[in-house]
Order: C-alpha cells, then structure tokens, then sequence
C-alpha cells in the first residue's frame, strides 16, 4: 500500500510552485480540491483522512466524488472540471514516483470532463464603469485607495489575484508610468496605464505611507489587502454607483467584470483580437475569443454588410373551403 502524504505534500510543495511555477491562487485551489477528496474518501471507508491509501482513490472513488461535487456541494459542470483537472495532474505527476500506479492513474485520466455551456460574458458600458469609479470619496485616504484600486484594475485588465499581488516594486511611474504583472504561469506583462488611471495611482502612492508591507495596495490595517477584500471593496461602490446608474441594480460586478470591461473597450478600441490577447496575458487567442462573441458591434456590422434579396412580394389567398366552413356552408 502506498501512502498519500508524503506525495501530496511533495506535489504541493514543490512540484506545483517550484517546477510548474504556479501563482499561490493555483496551488491553494488545488490544495482545496484534495481536501475536498481526503474527506469523501475518509468518509467512504470510514478513516481518518491520514490513513488513506493512495491505491483507495481510483477511478471509481473520483467518479463517485465528482457526482458528489454536483448533487451534494451544488457545484457546477466549470467547477467540476476544474477539480478533476486537478485529480489528474496530480496522478501524472506518480507515474513517475510509483510505477505501481500507472494503470490506476490512467484510468483516472480517462475520465471525460464534462461539456459545458459557454455563456457571454459580462461587462460594464463605459457610463456604468465611470459610475462604479466616481463613487469612492478622494477627500479620503481609503477613497483614494478604492479609486486608485479600482482604477487600475479595470485600465489594466487584471485579474484580482495580480490586483491583490501588486507590489511597490511593479510600478514604474516615469517616463511612462507603467505596471509589472506577474500572470498565471509566472509569466511577466508590462501594462502602460493611460493618463487618469496613472493620476489616480499617484494620489495612492502619495498618500499610502512607508509600510512595512510591499504590496501596492493595502487595508484599513496597513497590511495586503486580500481577494476578498478588494471583493468587499467594490461590492460597495457599485451599490453606490446604482444609485446614480440604475442599470448597475441588475448586474453582478465581480472583480473578474472589471477584466471583461477593459477587454471590451480595448477591442472595440483596436478591433485586434491580438493586442487584446497580449494586455491580458492569454496564453490561447482561442480564450479571447469571448469577446469577439460579447461584442453585438460586430454582428450588426456584417449584417450591414449583407446585400439583401429581391423576393418577390406574394399575397396570401384564404381558400375558398377555409371560407365555406367557417360560413358554416358545406
């Protein structure tokens, strides 16, 4: 029998962060996804999750699990895949360290994700998304914190975990200012920001203090402001920002929204899907192509572009049985 421990702990430790260069984001979700298994297993065979096998887990156990996942959790097909992507990174990564297991980890990997629907996305219009930034009050240090905030994460397009990671470090405000980015896979982006977004990150930086912390942006206790802190942020200016943008009442502004919103206006901006691909640091253009669907600008252009038909125009006759029947004649 094979224990889990001293595997999974090899994984996460080293083989996700040191060799693939995950972001921390990436290894705690996958940290989270085998807690999740430990625990299903456990319970199944009736064990503390420090006495599983690793030969208990196979590829009945994960199907069973990721049904789990949908029926008890309520977590959805995106989720579920997710997790299972997970599951078999992990059994590649023991083809290696234990041989023993190789048909066991192919049987694993053999199991099919399921197809999910792809919805549009959602984004802010321009009105909605200069609402959302007016709302944090700049007589305030926190005020000028949130709009700095929110600022650069919509011009840059980031993800809230590259928002969140930012350090003093990253920002280069002469002579044009501009952000490092640090993206999935530790890939580097240099992001120029445009003349209002640099003003608001001046006012930040003039205002923030020598901390002891390196992150750019911080909370009411000087320390990282974190995911969901930024979430909490902006949940609160866009309730305010609906007050003046009624249109904002029925949309839910995630952190992720910001991203879509700079996508959109850089497309429509630019028409190349490319540049659009490069500012958010997609490794497939197959991924930015969400945008291109997003955008109904681009099908009303080739509706306008299509040269309509000469049909020749017809008048419907009722039939005279039609007629006769409903005179009641026979």
């Amino acid at each position: 029998m094979t224990p889990i421990a001293p595997h999974i702990t090899a994984y996460l430790r080293e083989r996700l962060p040191l060799e693939r260069g995950a972001s921390p984001h990436t290894c705690d979700s996958y940290a989270h996804t085998f807690r999740l298994l430990f625990d299903f297993a456990a319970s199944r065979f009736k064990v503390t999750p420090s006495k599983l096998q690793m030969e208990q887990l196979d590829a009945p156990l994960v199907m069973d699990f990721l049904v789990d996942l949908e029926s008890t959790r309520g977590n959805s097909a995106k989720t579920r895949n997710a997790r299972l992507a997970a599951i078999k990174s992990f059994m590649r990564y023991l083809e290696h360290r234990e041989p023993a297991l190789l048909e066991q980890s192919l049987r694993i990997q053999a199991i099919p994700s399921k197809k999910t629907d792809t919805a549009l996305i959602s984004f802010l219009s321009p009105s909605e998304m200069e609402a959302v930034l007016n709302s944090p009050d700049v007589n305030t240090r926190i005020g000028i914190r949130d709009r700095a905030m929110l600022h650069v994460g919509f011009a840059a397009g980031l993800r809230v975990s590259e928002l969140t990671g930012l350090l003093l470090s990253n920002v280069t405000l002469q002579p044009t200012p501009t952000v490092c980015v640090i993206g999935k896979g530790r890939k580097q982006r240099a992001l120029p920001l445009w003349k209002q977004a640099a003003a608001d990150l001046r006012a930040w930086m003039a205002v923030r203090g020598d901390l002891a912390v390196p992150e750019l942006f911080v909370n009411a206790r000087d320390q990282a402001i974190t995911r969901s802190g930024f979430a909490f942020v902006l949940k609160q200016h866009v309730q305010a920002a609906a007050e003046k943008c009624p249109g904002l009442k029925d949309k839910r502004v995630s952190p992720h929204v910001l991203r879509h919103t700079c996508a959109m206006v850089l497309f429509r901006a630019t028409g190349d899907l490319r540049k659009v691909s490069l500012w958010l640091g997609h490794e497939q253009m197959q991924t930015t192509e969400i945008y291109l669907r997003a955008d109904p600008m681009e099908k009303i252009e080739a509706i306008e572009g299509v040269t309509p038909m000469r049909l020749k125009r017809g008048r419907f006759s009722v039939p005279d049985q039609l007629i006769a029947s409903l005179q009641g004649r026979p």
